[in-house]
Protein backbone atom coordinates (compact mmCIF):
# COMPACT_ATOMS: atom_id res chain seq x y z
CA UNK A 1 0.00 0.00 0.00
CA UNK A 2 1.22 3.51 -0.83
CA UNK A 3 2.31 5.51 1.99
CA UNK A 4 -0.63 8.71 2.90
CA UNK A 5 1.31 11.88 2.82
CA UNK A 6 -0.14 15.10 3.73
CA UNK A 7 -1.92 17.22 1.58
CA UNK A 8 -0.18 20.34 -0.03
CA UNK A 9 -2.62 22.61 1.30
CA UNK A 10 -1.93 21.38 4.90
CA UNK A 11 1.90 22.26 4.84
CA UNK A 12 1.34 25.21 3.42
CA UNK A 13 0.32 26.30 6.40
CA UNK A 14 3.56 25.87 8.34
CA UNK A 15 5.60 28.39 5.32
CA UNK A 16 8.43 25.79 4.76
CA UNK A 17 8.47 23.90 1.42
CA UNK A 18 9.68 20.42 2.35
CA UNK A 19 12.69 19.75 0.17
CA UNK A 20 11.29 16.13 -1.33
CA UNK A 21 9.02 19.74 -2.88
CA UNK A 22 12.06 20.98 -4.64
CA UNK A 23 12.80 20.40 -8.15
CA UNK A 24 15.95 18.53 -9.00
CA UNK A 25 18.25 18.20 -12.50
CA UNK A 26 16.90 14.72 -12.56
CA UNK A 27 13.42 16.95 -13.26
CA UNK A 28 12.65 17.16 -17.02
CA UNK A 29 12.96 20.92 -17.63
CA UNK A 30 13.07 22.60 -21.18
CA UNK A 31 15.69 25.49 -21.28
CA UNK A 32 13.88 28.25 -22.56
CA UNK A 33 15.82 31.31 -22.87
CA UNK A 34 13.19 33.53 -20.83
CA UNK A 35 9.90 33.28 -19.48
CA UNK A 36 7.46 30.71 -21.42
CA UNK A 37 5.59 32.94 -24.44
CA UNK A 38 1.96 32.78 -24.99
CA UNK A 39 0.54 30.07 -26.95
CA UNK A 40 -0.46 31.47 -30.45
CA UNK A 41 -3.02 28.70 -31.75
CA UNK A 42 -5.94 30.01 -32.35
CA UNK A 43 -9.37 29.74 -30.42
CA UNK A 44 -12.06 26.90 -31.95
CA UNK A 45 -15.85 28.44 -32.46
CA UNK A 46 -17.58 25.19 -31.46
CA UNK A 47 -20.96 26.79 -33.24
CA UNK A 48 -19.03 26.77 -36.65
CA UNK A 49 -17.56 22.62 -35.81
CA UNK A 50 -21.31 21.74 -35.08
CA UNK A 51 -22.43 23.25 -38.67
CA UNK A 52 -19.42 21.63 -40.35
CA UNK A 53 -17.44 25.03 -41.24
CA UNK A 54 -14.84 23.81 -43.73
CA UNK A 55 -12.60 27.11 -42.29
CA UNK A 56 -13.24 25.68 -38.36
CA UNK A 57 -12.67 22.01 -39.47
CA UNK A 58 -9.64 22.71 -41.03
CA UNK A 59 -8.19 25.59 -38.07
CA UNK A 60 -9.07 22.62 -35.90
CA UNK A 61 -7.00 20.01 -37.81
CA UNK A 62 -4.03 22.12 -37.74
CA UNK A 63 -4.18 23.46 -34.39
CA UNK A 64 -4.08 19.35 -33.34
CA UNK A 65 -1.45 18.23 -35.16
CA UNK A 66 0.86 20.80 -34.79
CA UNK A 67 -0.13 22.26 -30.76
CA UNK A 68 -2.29 19.21 -29.63
CA UNK A 69 -4.31 21.52 -27.52
CA UNK A 70 -7.24 23.84 -28.33
CA UNK A 71 -9.51 26.14 -26.49
CA UNK A 72 -13.29 26.63 -27.53
CA UNK A 73 -15.55 29.23 -27.24
CA UNK A 74 -19.27 29.59 -28.08
CA UNK A 75 -19.28 25.76 -26.55
CA UNK A 76 -23.37 25.87 -25.73
CA UNK A 77 -22.58 25.68 -22.32
CA UNK A 78 -24.09 28.05 -19.89
CA UNK A 79 -21.59 30.06 -18.33
CA UNK A 80 -23.63 30.34 -14.74
CA UNK A 81 -22.37 26.64 -14.56
CA UNK A 82 -19.22 27.21 -15.47
CA UNK A 83 -18.83 29.57 -12.43
CA UNK A 84 -21.09 27.49 -10.31
CA UNK A 85 -18.24 24.37 -11.00
CA UNK A 86 -15.67 26.91 -10.32
CA UNK A 87 -17.52 27.91 -7.40
CA UNK A 88 -18.07 24.55 -5.60
CA UNK A 89 -14.24 23.60 -6.38
CA UNK A 90 -13.56 26.35 -4.13
CA UNK A 91 -15.45 25.81 -1.08
CA UNK A 92 -14.53 22.14 -1.22
CA UNK A 93 -10.94 22.75 -0.49
CA UNK A 94 -11.74 25.62 1.82
CA UNK A 95 -13.68 23.16 4.27
CA UNK A 96 -11.01 21.86 7.08
CA UNK A 97 -9.33 18.95 6.48
CA UNK A 98 -11.21 16.84 8.71
CA UNK A 99 -14.31 17.74 6.37
CA UNK A 100 -12.28 16.80 3.06
CA UNK A 101 -10.55 13.54 4.72
CA UNK A 102 -14.28 12.43 4.84
CA UNK A 103 -13.52 11.57 1.33
CA UNK A 104 -9.86 10.72 1.20
CA UNK A 105 -8.38 8.11 -1.14
CA UNK A 106 -7.63 4.37 0.05
CA UNK A 107 -4.43 2.75 -0.58
CA UNK A 108 -3.14 3.36 -4.19
CA UNK A 109 -6.92 4.30 -5.70
CA UNK A 110 -7.15 6.83 -7.84
CA UNK A 111 -10.33 7.64 -6.29
CA UNK A 112 -10.97 10.25 -3.56
CA UNK A 113 -9.18 13.35 -1.90
CA UNK A 114 -5.39 13.44 -1.61
CA UNK A 115 -2.65 13.48 -3.69
CA UNK A 116 -0.66 10.84 -5.96
CA UNK A 117 2.89 11.54 -4.56
CA UNK A 118 3.19 8.44 -3.61
CA UNK A 119 3.81 6.97 -7.03
CA UNK A 120 5.69 10.05 -8.47
CA UNK A 121 9.43 9.63 -9.41
CA UNK A 122 11.52 12.38 -8.44
CA UNK A 123 10.30 15.68 -6.81
CA UNK A 124 6.44 15.79 -5.67
CA UNK A 125 4.04 17.46 -7.18
CA UNK A 126 2.44 20.86 -5.28
CA UNK A 127 -0.84 19.39 -6.31
CA UNK A 128 -3.72 18.70 -4.15
CA UNK A 129 -6.90 16.51 -6.15
CA UNK A 130 -10.33 15.42 -5.85
CA UNK A 131 -10.65 12.25 -8.08
CA UNK A 132 -14.26 10.83 -9.04
CA UNK A 133 -15.11 8.49 -11.86
CA UNK A 134 -18.40 10.01 -13.40
CA UNK A 135 -19.23 7.12 -16.04
CA UNK A 136 -20.02 4.35 -16.41
CA UNK A 137 -23.12 5.76 -13.68
CA UNK A 138 -22.94 2.31 -12.38
CA UNK A 139 -19.43 3.02 -11.53
CA UNK A 140 -19.49 5.89 -9.45
CA UNK A 141 -18.28 5.45 -6.05
CA UNK A 142 -20.36 7.68 -4.07
CA UNK A 143 -18.61 7.39 -0.75
CA UNK A 144 -15.81 10.03 -2.55
CA UNK A 145 -18.64 12.16 -3.53
CA UNK A 146 -18.66 15.24 -1.54
CA UNK A 147 -21.98 15.98 0.50
CA UNK A 148 -20.86 19.47 0.95
CA UNK A 149 -20.76 21.79 -0.98
CA UNK A 150 -24.49 20.69 -0.93
CA UNK A 151 -25.23 20.75 -4.68
CA UNK A 152 -21.90 19.28 -5.29
CA UNK A 153 -23.50 15.95 -6.70
CA UNK A 154 -26.09 17.43 -8.89
CA UNK A 155 -23.83 19.62 -10.14
CA UNK A 156 -20.80 17.48 -11.17
CA UNK A 157 -23.64 15.33 -12.87
CA UNK A 158 -24.47 18.04 -15.19
CA UNK A 159 -21.73 19.46 -15.78
CA UNK A 160 -20.26 15.73 -16.91
CA UNK A 161 -23.77 15.30 -19.14
CA UNK A 162 -22.81 18.28 -21.06
CA UNK A 163 -19.42 17.38 -21.81
CA UNK A 164 -20.38 14.17 -23.30
CA UNK A 165 -22.56 16.24 -25.57
CA UNK A 166 -19.36 18.28 -26.52
CA UNK A 167 -17.11 15.45 -26.69
CA UNK A 168 -19.17 13.62 -29.23
CA UNK A 169 -19.34 16.49 -31.39
CA UNK A 170 -15.60 17.60 -31.10
CA UNK A 171 -14.50 13.31 -32.30
CA UNK A 172 -17.47 13.78 -34.85
CA UNK A 173 -15.14 17.37 -36.01
CA UNK A 174 -11.74 15.98 -35.37
CA UNK A 175 -12.76 13.06 -37.83
CA UNK A 176 -13.85 15.24 -40.53
CA UNK A 177 -11.18 16.67 -40.16
CA UNK A 178 -9.04 13.95 -41.22
CA UNK A 179 -11.86 12.95 -43.72
CA UNK A 180 -12.68 9.95 -42.21
CA UNK A 181 -16.35 9.19 -41.35
CA UNK A 182 -17.61 11.46 -38.62
CA UNK A 183 -18.54 8.53 -35.81
CA UNK A 184 -15.14 6.91 -36.56
CA UNK A 185 -13.27 7.99 -33.51
CA UNK A 186 -16.27 6.46 -31.71
CA UNK A 187 -14.08 3.31 -31.89
CA UNK A 188 -12.57 5.19 -28.95
CA UNK A 189 -14.61 6.90 -26.68
CA UNK A 190 -18.22 6.40 -27.74
CA UNK A 191 -20.71 4.79 -25.18
CA UNK A 192 -21.10 6.26 -21.33
CA UNK A 193 -21.92 2.75 -20.33
CA UNK A 194 -19.06 1.23 -21.46
CA UNK A 195 -16.42 3.57 -21.61
CA UNK A 196 -14.54 5.56 -18.83
CA UNK A 197 -14.98 9.38 -17.39
CA UNK A 198 -13.04 10.44 -14.65
CA UNK A 199 -13.61 14.31 -12.74
CA UNK A 200 -10.21 15.38 -11.11
CA UNK A 201 -10.21 18.14 -9.41
CA UNK A 202 -7.21 20.33 -9.24
CA UNK A 203 -5.82 22.55 -6.65
CA UNK A 204 -2.74 24.13 -6.59
CA UNK A 205 -2.12 26.33 -3.76
CA UNK A 206 0.35 29.26 -3.90
CA UNK A 207 3.85 28.81 -2.67
CA UNK A 208 6.44 31.47 -1.84
CA UNK A 209 8.57 29.18 -3.70
CA UNK A 210 6.54 28.41 -6.48
CA UNK A 211 9.92 28.75 -9.14
CA UNK A 212 11.55 25.97 -7.34
CA UNK A 213 8.10 23.55 -7.25
CA UNK A 214 5.65 22.09 -10.13
CA UNK A 215 2.12 21.81 -9.87
CA UNK A 216 2.22 18.73 -11.78
CA UNK A 217 5.25 17.56 -13.72
CA UNK A 218 5.88 17.25 -17.72
CA UNK A 219 3.70 14.58 -18.78
CA UNK A 220 1.52 13.47 -21.79
CA UNK A 221 -2.45 12.50 -20.45
CA UNK A 222 -3.14 8.86 -21.25
CA UNK A 223 -6.81 9.71 -22.40
CA UNK A 224 -8.70 9.82 -25.18
CA UNK A 225 -9.62 13.40 -24.99
CA UNK A 226 -8.64 15.75 -21.66
CA UNK A 227 -11.36 18.66 -21.60
CA UNK A 228 -10.22 21.12 -18.92
CA UNK A 229 -12.05 24.06 -16.91
CA UNK A 230 -8.89 26.28 -16.44
CA UNK A 231 -8.96 28.58 -13.67
CA UNK A 232 -11.42 32.22 -14.31
CA UNK A 233 -7.79 34.09 -13.37
CA UNK A 234 -4.57 32.75 -12.38
CA UNK A 235 -2.66 31.30 -15.56
CA UNK A 236 -0.64 27.96 -14.71
CA UNK A 237 -1.06 25.50 -17.77
CA UNK A 238 2.38 25.24 -20.31
CA UNK A 239 2.52 23.04 -23.19
CA UNK A 240 5.39 22.06 -24.79
CA UNK A 241 6.01 22.50 -29.04
CA UNK A 242 9.58 22.80 -30.75
CA UNK A 243 10.96 21.90 -27.46
CA UNK A 244 9.91 25.02 -26.06
CA UNK A 245 7.30 26.10 -22.71
CA UNK A 246 4.35 28.12 -24.32
CA UNK A 247 2.42 29.39 -21.66
CA UNK A 248 -1.79 28.63 -22.50
CA UNK A 249 -3.67 31.82 -21.90
CA UNK A 250 -6.97 32.25 -19.84
CA UNK A 251 -9.99 32.86 -21.39
CA UNK A 252 -12.66 32.50 -18.90
CA UNK A 253 -15.36 31.02 -20.36
CA UNK A 254 -13.58 28.42 -22.76
CA UNK A 255 -12.74 25.12 -22.73
CA UNK A 256 -9.35 23.92 -23.50
CA UNK A 257 -9.04 20.66 -25.12
CA UNK A 258 -5.91 18.22 -24.84
CA UNK A 259 -5.33 15.50 -27.12
CA UNK A 260 -4.58 12.15 -25.23
CA UNK A 261 -2.33 9.27 -25.90
CA UNK A 262 -4.73 7.07 -26.73
CA UNK A 263 -6.23 9.36 -29.78
CA UNK A 264 -2.61 9.94 -30.58
CA UNK A 265 -2.11 6.61 -31.31
CA UNK A 266 -5.52 6.03 -33.19
CA UNK A 267 -4.52 8.79 -35.31
CA UNK A 268 -0.99 7.39 -35.98
CA UNK A 269 0.31 10.16 -34.80
CA UNK A 270 -1.87 12.95 -36.56
CA UNK A 271 -2.94 14.32 -33.35
CA UNK A 272 -0.23 15.06 -31.02
CA UNK A 273 -0.31 14.38 -27.31
CA UNK A 274 1.39 17.65 -26.01
CA UNK A 275 3.75 17.26 -22.94
CA UNK A 276 1.90 19.80 -20.60
CA UNK A 277 2.47 20.85 -16.63
CA UNK A 278 0.97 23.37 -14.05
CA UNK A 279 3.06 25.79 -12.88
CA UNK A 280 2.43 26.91 -9.31
CA UNK A 281 1.56 30.97 -8.53
CA UNK A 282 3.10 32.71 -5.58
CA UNK A 283 0.44 34.83 -4.45
CA UNK A 284 -2.94 33.07 -5.52
CA UNK A 285 -4.27 29.60 -5.18
CA UNK A 286 -5.27 28.44 -8.57
CA UNK A 287 -8.12 25.36 -9.01
CA UNK A 288 -8.78 23.48 -12.48
CA UNK A 289 -11.29 20.80 -13.39
CA UNK A 290 -10.01 18.40 -16.20
CA UNK A 291 -12.24 15.87 -17.31
CA UNK A 292 -10.84 12.20 -18.78
CA UNK A 293 -12.06 10.31 -21.66
CA UNK A 294 -10.67 7.21 -21.18
CA UNK A 295 -11.60 4.29 -23.74
CA UNK A 296 -12.98 0.71 -22.01
CA UNK A 297 -9.97 -1.25 -21.23
CA UNK A 298 -11.94 -3.67 -23.13
CA UNK A 299 -11.34 -2.00 -26.47
CA UNK A 300 -8.30 -2.60 -28.47
CA UNK A 301 -6.95 0.95 -29.54
CA UNK A 302 -4.62 1.27 -32.28
CA UNK A 303 -4.13 3.36 -36.06
CA UNK A 304 -6.93 3.73 -38.37
CA UNK A 305 -6.65 1.38 -40.98
CA UNK A 306 -7.61 4.81 -43.18
CA UNK A 307 -4.54 6.57 -41.46
CA UNK A 308 -1.99 3.94 -42.40
CA UNK A 309 -0.06 4.40 -45.71
CA UNK A 310 2.88 4.03 -47.81
CA UNK A 311 3.69 7.50 -46.45
CA UNK A 312 2.56 7.17 -43.27
CA UNK A 313 3.14 3.56 -41.64
CA UNK A 314 1.58 2.42 -38.79
CA UNK A 315 3.56 4.03 -36.35
CA UNK A 316 1.97 2.40 -32.93
CA UNK A 317 1.26 -0.84 -32.03
CA UNK A 318 -2.37 -2.05 -30.99
CA UNK A 319 -3.22 -2.86 -27.50
CA UNK A 320 -5.84 -2.85 -24.84
CA UNK A 321 -5.60 -1.23 -21.22
CA UNK A 322 -3.26 1.48 -21.98
CA UNK A 323 -3.27 2.08 -18.55
CA UNK A 324 -1.43 -0.48 -17.74
CA UNK A 325 1.23 0.93 -20.19
CA UNK A 326 1.04 4.79 -18.33
CA UNK A 327 1.57 3.09 -15.52
CA UNK A 328 4.84 1.01 -15.68
CA UNK A 329 6.17 4.00 -17.33
CA UNK A 330 6.31 5.75 -13.77
CA UNK A 331 9.91 4.71 -12.73
CA UNK A 332 11.26 5.17 -15.61
CA UNK A 333 10.85 8.70 -16.21
CA UNK A 334 9.79 8.19 -20.17
CA UNK A 335 6.78 8.64 -21.70
CA UNK A 336 4.69 5.90 -21.49
CA UNK A 337 3.51 6.77 -25.45
CA UNK A 338 7.28 6.31 -26.30
CA UNK A 339 7.20 2.26 -25.53
CA UNK A 340 4.17 1.63 -28.03
CA UNK A 341 5.99 3.33 -31.03
CA UNK A 342 7.00 0.84 -33.73
CA UNK A 343 10.86 1.29 -34.49
CA UNK A 344 11.23 1.20 -38.41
Amino acid sequence: MAPTLMPVQEILQSGVVPKGYLLTKDDYQLGNDGPPSLMDTPTIDFSLLSSSSPDELAKLRVALTSWGCVQLVNHGMPLSLLDEVREMSKQFFKQPLKEKEKYSSKGEDLEGYGNTNAVQRGSLNWNDKLHLQVYPEDKRQLQFWPENPRHFRTTLHEYSKKNLMILRTLLKAMARSLNLEEERFFELWGDENEDNTHARFNFYPRCPMSDQVVGLKPHGDGTAITMLLQDKEVEGLQVVKDDRWFRVPVIPHALTILVGDQMEIASNGVFKSPTHKAVVNPQYDRMSLAMLFIPSLDKEIGPLEELINEERPQLYKRLKDYGQVYTQSIPSGKRPIDMMKINY
